[in-house]
């Protein structure tokens, strides 16, 4: 059984279409016009139980609109969800205690109190136990790294032990799934790095399902081996994240080491020239034209060193959000 499943699950919202300036404002004050946007449109998808799967988009694409609905948060105005057996939005205690949402940009812990509060409110909503609450608090903090942050006012931590705490109190009532939206916004390299390793060791120790959407590659490729890829509300790729540079990347990096000095025309027969500073050159050679293209560079060239590596996946995903659509390469080319 899939933990969540999706069928042409869709919204759209109403929303006032005004003109700019006095006048405008004024005659929209009576007779009020409006216009619909599809913030999703009709999508599918299934995760299973205990999957970590990304959900990656530029602003404004739909990620936070689609796990409002599936955390039950908002209506769908299209389709079907179920997400470990229940109707989201039906609000039922039996779903709410079985999911989290975590948004990067909010907080449920309140300013003044020390989180070790905010804590005991939680396990009254859930009816955990204080021996229970103590266990689970003491186990998570571990995990998460934290100590004395738990018993001083929320208001005098870092962004990262405030971001950790917040993960903490959503975790208390150990859902089985979590929606996270941009868990690491924010952050430091050194708090983003340790919320990754976090999460990646409660997937790993509870086999919690897990949807993530992050700017942050880094947060992808660490944690995420699926992918699901929205654009102007509609999805265009789900799959595992390796496939992505299989199937869309149609060239190879070529990094290569001179013994001598060269010129840029020497190296455009070989491929597109990205960069060439002093003896070392990067250029982008096609997939099937990889072997020929390096056995003549071997032969022509002074090459004191070379490799070969695949394009950053940074940049793949960059462009499959500009084309808005999956477009497979072409088959063959020429050499630049």
């Amino acid at each position: 059984m899939s933990m969540i499943e999706a069928h042409g699950l869709a919204k759209s919202f109403r929303v006032s279409a005004s003109e700019p300036g006095f006048i405008n404002a004024f005659k929209h004050f009576f007779n009020r016009k409006y216009r619909h946007v599809e913030a999703v449109k009709p999508s599918s998808f299934t995760i299973q139980p205990g999957e970590f799967v990304g959900f990656l988009g530029p602003n404004g694409a739909g990620k936070t609109t689609t796990l409002k609905m599936l955390s039950g948060l908002i209506h769908p105005s299209a389709g079907e969800v179920k997400v470990a057996g229940h109707v989201p939005f039906r609000r039922q205690h039996a779903f709410l205690r079985k999911i989290t949402l975590v948004m990067g940009n909010k907080q449920q812990l309140i300013w003044d109190l020390p989180p070790n509060e905010s804590y005991r409110i939680n396990a009254a909503v859930y009816d955990i136990p204080d021996d229970e609450l103590a266990r689970r608090v003491g186990e998570l903090s571990e995990m998460l790294g934290l100590d004395k942050q738990l018993t001083q006012p929320v208001r005098k931590m870092s962004l990262g032990e405030r971001m950790k705490c917040e993960l903490l109190a959503c975790l208390l009532h150990r859902p089985e799934v979590l929606f996270l939206d941009e868990p690491t916004l924010g952050l430091d390299i050194n708090a983003q790095v340790a919320v990754r390793n976090f999460l990646k060791r409660y997937n790993e120790k509870y086999k919690a399902t897990i949807l993530l959407t992050s700017h942050y590659m880094a947060d992808i490729t660490a944690l995420c081996p699926r992918v699901i890829l929205i654009h102007q509300g509609s999805l265009f790729y789900d799959g595992a994240l390796a496939g992505i540079v299989d199937r869309f990347a149609p060239y190879r990096e070529v990094k290569v080491d001179l013994s001598s000095d060269t010129t840029r025309e020497a190296l455009e027969p070989f491929g597109q020239v990205q960069s060439l500073e002093g003896r070392a050159a990067t250029l982008t050679v096609r997939r099937d034209q990889l072997r020929t293209t390096v056995e003549k560079m071997l032969a022509t060239l002074p090459v004191a060193d070379l490799t070969i590596t695949d394009p950053p996946i940074e940049s793949i995903i960059g462009e499959l959000f500009k084309q808005g659509a999956v477009k497979e390469p072409a088959a063959s080319g020429g050499g630049k």
